[in-house]
């Protein structure tokens, strides 16, 4: 039977602003119709059920940074490569991700662009893509983490005018406020809707805060590749991390998988910043969603072992391999957050950082049907984007 209507029913959901045990959740074409305790829901005759059978079901996940995954790289630059990191992350419950560049030459950063914009165009088969997020080259070389050094430097005029034919596709640009040119282009990016990000920055304070009167609103992956206090002739100078906590206006990102920030200090993060102005990212390479071995991160190799990618020295890491999920386990099992307030790191809060929480990042009449369910383990048993069933474990058959 051919019905565009869904029903989720005996549902555990949580919105994430309320739970309703024994709830449904209605879904014609894209979008959420109904939501409510079951006796409450009138269910369309001809509708499609299925029984998520007391498992949580929770907006779908927003990775707003986001390299790779199932052997793919952002910057391999082609519609088939975003799609297989669409695929992969659908299984760890994102619903909605934006692809992530590294430090590179410009024409290799377009081709990633234009990547990026024909999956938007043409649609994927897993979480839908929102826009690039462009991290690099104008970073600290200092704070470089698994960027090539080769190809760090200062945005030029050309390069920035070249930069704003795609600002349309250009959600979020991560940049260090301190290199020459970057307040500068925090100005023109911001006037036009792109999210400035401070991220693999040495920035002091005064340097962050000048960045925040240029538009830069977002700090990236904090406390990875990011100054901390540090003294200068002596006197100490508060850095990035700091600034973070203290300004209002900037919102912050983390990895919270439990290896590039354990436990105590994703808690110390949520201590300093309202949980509102808090979202996880999985930072996630190529190897996500595969075994422990080499893999190439465009022109550096990194070792994936102990569930993290690290650089082959093993003096830092390489960037993660987990999914969004694995962030949910982290923040309730081991850092003792209520799995409300987890969901909300994953889905509502980073729908606000990038401005698209009118239509995604909860559960709610007239909003996207961007939906995942999980079990008791906060394993995915099924993803859902904008009405269409993109995963479904067999646990859930």
């Amino acid at each position: 039977m051919l019905t565009s209507v869904l029903v989720l029913e005996n549902g555990y959901i949580v919105t994430p602003y309320r739970v309703i045990k024994n709830g449904v959740i209605v879904v014609e074409g894209s979008k959420v119709v109904d939501i409510g305790v079951k006796n409450e829901v009138k269910i369309p005759a001809d509708s499609w059920r299925i029984d998520v059978k007391g498992n949580i079901v929770a907006p779908g996940f927003i990775d707003i940074h986001v390299h790779g995954g199932g052997g793919a790289d952002t910057m391999d630059a082609t519609y088939d490569v975003i799609n297989t990191i669409s695929k992969t992350h659908a299984r760890g419950g994102t619903t909605a991700l934006v692809p992530t560049t590294v430090s590179a030459p410009l024409e290799d950063i377009i081709r990633a662009i234009n990547a990026v914009k024909e999956a938007m165009v043409r649609g994927v088969e897993g979480a839908k893509v929102l826009g690039i997020h462009i991290e690099g080259p104008y970073i600290s070389v200092e704070q470089k983490g698994a960027h090539d050094e080769k190809f760090i430097r200062s945005p030029s005029r050309e390069e920035v005018e070249r930069l704003l034919e795609y600002s349309d596709v250009i959600k979020i640009i991560t940049a260090a406020p301190e290199v020459d040119g970057c307040l500068e282009l925090g100005r023109v990016m911001s006037s036009r809707g792109v999210l400035m990000s401070i991220g693999h920055s040495n920035a002091t304070i005064y340097e962050v805060l000048k960045a925040v009167e240029a538009g830069y609103r977002h700090v990236t992956h904090i406390y990875s590749g990011c100054s901390m206090v540090r003294r200068i002739r002596a006197y100490r100078y508060p850095g990035v991390v700091e600034a973070a906590f203290l300004v209002d206006d900037l919102t912050v990102e983390m990895i919270a998988d439990g290896k590039h920030l354990p436990p105590h200090l994703i808690k110390l993060v949520l201590k300093n910043k309202p949980l509102d102005k808090v979202c996880v990212v999985t930072d996630a390479m190529r190897a996500a969603g595969l075994p422990p071995g080499r893999y190439r991160l465009r022109t550096i190799e990194a070792i994936v072992d102990e569930g993290v990618a690290w650089l082959p020295d093993r003096t830092a890491f390489a960037g993660s391999v987990a999914k969004m999920n694995t962030m949910i386990k982290v923040l309730v099992d081991d850092v003792g957050l209520p799995l409300q307030d987890a969901i909300r790191l994953a889905s509502i809060n980073p729908a606000k950082i990038i401005g698209i929480d009118g239509r995604k990042g909860s559960l709610a009449i007239g909003k996207d049907a961007d939906i995942v369910v999980m079990d008791s383990n906060l394993d995915v048993l099924m993803t859902i984007v904008e009405g269409k069933v993109v995963y479904r474990s067999e646990a859930l058959l």
